[in-house]
């Protein structure tokens, strides 16, 4: 059952936000090695002169999405006065090795170290400046993975959830059963990492990622890469994360569902977590689906509520979707 958002003491958003224009695109590339010694690359959004009270996003790609992708979305943040951190997981885009066969990589490692690294780094270049989150996917859950989580102050998260397949969408779960936990993980086989680009279908992929992806395990526990991501959620990273979390999901998502939703909200058991739940038609459109709302066409309907949050830790009057009630999934 939904509930209506209820009124706050700041103004509805406007129906039609003006797109903002950037002063300027990435204002540097950079290189920053995790604890490990592994390499990664990415790009910063960053204001001239510093400023104590402006805050830093970073912001945590879905797997195997470059961070490129969210190139419009931190021009958006950037205009609307945030400094903003994009970088790629070890293994894809900016932090991609000569070649991924028998390269080392897994969803614990893109959390607890490369994450991790990138933390450190907004630490270490904006002293001073409060650290936001920007997470889609399974950027969501790498969001939860560092030791150094407690200085998130707000996390926003987009279809974040950990490809648990029970929680698919009902009319495409065993299409994707059979395309990610089978067709995917034998290809990897054969191929020693995942060849998405040539299908069409994602970056490619480490091989470790993606037996951690394919293992049909309802909660992180011993994955085949060999690394524990987590076993239960006491007493791990996911717990020392108090950031006001604001977790959006698209109805039109097949990963993104209720359960999949409220299954990774249920790991962060010190935040203050608020799940809105988004049809299509509340903003006027046919589809969304899991990968869209970063593109810029949603600028005018979908990133003004992120901005709102990431501003103010909460909701205008007037977002579209409902609040979903918190529950333990099943």
């Amino acid at each position: 059952m939904n509930v209506p958002i209820t009124p706050s003491r700041t103004p509805p958003l406007p129906a039609q936000a003006e797109e903002p224009r950037p002063t300027f695109g990435p204002s540097e590339s950079f290189r920053e090695p995790a604890a490990d010694g592994v390499v990664l690359g990415g790009f910063t959004w960053r204001h001239p002169r510093h400023a104590d009270d402006r805050p830093v996003v970073i912001i945590n790609a879905a797997t195997s999405v470059r961070c490129r992708h969210y190139s419009r979305f931190a021009d958006y943040l950037f205009a609307n006065g945030f400094d903003v951190i994009a970088y790629d997981y070890r293994g894809i885009g900016e932090s991609r090795p000569a070649s991924l066969r028998g390269f080392k990589a897994s969803w614990s490692d893109w959390g607890a170290l490369d994450f991790e690294a990138i933390l450190q780094r907004a630490i270490r270049e904006y002293p001073g400046q409060p650290i936001d989150v920007v997470g889609h996917s399974f950027g969501g859950c790498a969001a939860g993975l560092a030791a150094s989580g407690h200085v998130i102050r707000r996390l926003v998260t987009v279809g974040a959830q950990f490809a648990y397949w029970r929680d698919y969408a009902s009319a495409s779960r065993w299409r994707m059963f059979i395309k990610w936990h089978l067709f995917m993980p034998l290809m990897t086989k054969g191929y020693g990492y995942f060849p998405g680009k040539r299908l069409g279908w994602l970056e490619d992929t480490p091989a470790g990622v993606v037996y951690d992806w394919s293992t049909p395990a309802a909660r992180y526990e011993q994955r085949p890469s060999g690394r524990v991501i987590a076993a239960k959620p006491q007493g791990l990273p996911f717990t020392a994360v108090t950031a006001q979390a604001l977790a959006i999901s698209l109805s039109d998502d097949p990963y993104g569902t209720v359960s999949a939703i409220e299954r990774l909200l249920g790991y962060f058991t010190a935040s203050a977590n608020t799940h809105l739940r988004i049809t299509p038609e509340d903003i006027g459109e046919v589809e969304v689906g899991h990968f869209a709302f970063f593109r810029s066409p949603y600028q005018a309907t979908l990133w003004p509520i992120a901005l709102s949050w990431l501003q103010n830790g909460e909701l205008h009057p007037g977002t579209p979707g409902r609040l979903v009630p918190r529950s333990a999934p099943t």
